[in-house]
């Protein structure tokens, strides 16, 4: 017998048919005498729409009644699939975050979780109770119902998983696992069996969007074994560990004859570039930039600064997320007597191209060949930063699609065309 949580995300819980088929595939894992969890989110659309009534109630709403309106989405869906599942046979109840409880910190609408009494969710499973929990919410200190943002229920999920010493977190998408890139821009992607934490961090951060990046740096601090599964597979799907998804797992689970040097290629066109022209070139005036910037929250990726001018200035450029480009130059232009720049510049049509793998920890030459297939294609690299598995440049977005393909084949990520 295995504890398994089970995670669905909108998509898989969007009307009557769907939850019925989720309860299903549940009561397949049941059957085959597993402990289950099922952590789910709101049906797709309906966080918006929530989030649509606290904005039309008034822009300047509070936090806390925000809270309270957008994990009714997740309570709705928790219910309904435990009466789904109470209908096939199966005995099963509802925990909302509160119930359990699940601990958070008080920052509502963005909440961190902190521990999850599991007393009543252990003798739950132990009288063979399916537990069905909501993603996206839990409880402050305070006793108010607080939400972790958009995205949250996969970290739900992680830190219910963790919580319960769960032997894996099955995650249900869209998706039938992680790619060595996007498969609608290049075809001849493969599915990966394996794919380290650090690898999937780094590709979820810099554009792939099978897993939320909180949920990947849970997994991989509280070391929980996650699978990435499609829950569009029909109804007579064998078990979840038989299926070919993708399985996040250590690095000590990988032997070396399944390693390769670059695991996958990512984009990300949500990005603008930022150039501030004519930087006094002293001592903090970098500071003077992006201290203003963190002060609002607002999160920089790649900087370069140019070499210097002979007239004692230089310029400076970095990327900021696009949602966050109009906060950003209001700012940087209420700051700019402290910076003392002379003119700022801002592009949108820019996109992030990442190479990813932990291969180059023991591999030289990762980046020389990106530089270079890249340059062969007439591609300019307007920006550069790099860890210790990772190399991203920023190009002009009109050559993203162009970019992946050529760097997928580059690689040799390309799959072997069936003869």
């Amino acid at each position: 017998m295995a504890r398994i949580v089970m995670k669905f995300g909108g998509t898989s819980m969007a009307g009557s048919e769907r939850i019925r088929s989720v309860a299903a595939r549940v009561k397949r894992e049941v059957a085959a005498g597993n402990q289950v969890a099922v952590v789910v989110s709101a049906m797709a659309g309906e966080t918006d729409r929530l989030v649509g009534f606290c904005r039309e109630a008034s822009p300047l709403y509070d936090p806390r009644e925000y809270d309270v309106v957008v994990s009714a989405g997740e309570q709705i869906t928790s219910g309904l699939l435990a009466i789904a599942l109470q209908a096939i046979g199966v005995p099963a109840r509802s925990w909302l975050g509160w119930q359990l409880p699940i601990h958070t910190s008080d920052a509502h609408a963005r909440a961190r979780i902190g521990t999850i009494d599991t007393d009543a969710l252990d003798a739950s499973l132990s009288a063979g109770e399916v537990a069905v929990i909501p993603g996206f919410q839990g409880v402050a200190d305070s006793g108010r119902v607080t939400t972790l943002g958009r995205g949250g229920s996969d970290t739900s999920a992680v830190a219910v998983a963790a919580a319960m010493k769960a032997e894996r977190c099955d995650i249900y998408t869209d998706v039938d696992g992680v790619y060595t890139t996007d498969p609608r821009i290049v075809p001849r992607a493969r599915k990966l069996a394996r794919v380290t934490y650090e690898e999937m961090l780094e590709l979820a951060s810099v554009g792939a969007k099978v897993l939320q990046t909180r949920s990947v740096g849970l997994a991989m601090k509280e070391n929980v074994r996650v699978q990435v599964l499609s829950s569009f597979t029909g109804d007579d799907a064998p078990m979840a560990d038989t299926l070919p998804g993708t399985m996040i797992v250590g690095e000590e689970e990988i032997d070396d004859v399944e390693r390769q040097l670059i695991t996958g290629i990512a984009h990300d066109k949500n990005e603008a570039k930022i150039t501030l022209a004519s930087v006094p070139d002293r001592p903090g005036s970098v500071a003077a930039i992006f201290a203003p910037l963190a002060e609002a929250g607002i999160n920089v990726d790649m900087i370069v600064q140019n070499v210097a001018h002979s007239t004692g200035s230089t310029d400076v450029t970095f990327t900021v997320p696009a949602a966050d480009l109009a906060r950003s130059l209001d700012v940087l232009g209420q700051a700019k007597p402290a910076i003392g720049y002379d003119k700022l510049v801002h592009d949108t049509r820019v996109a992030k191209i990442s190479v990813v793998g932990v291969g180059m920890k023991s591999h030289a030459g990762v980046a020389s060949t990106m530089f270079t297939t890249l340059g062969e294609r007439g591609i300019n690299i307007q920006a550069i930063t790099t860890s210790e598995i990772k190399v991203s440049v920023l190009i002009e977005e009109d050559y993203t699609e162009l970019a992946v393909r050529v760097l997928h084949t580059a690689y040799g990520l390309d799959a072997e065309v069936a003869g």
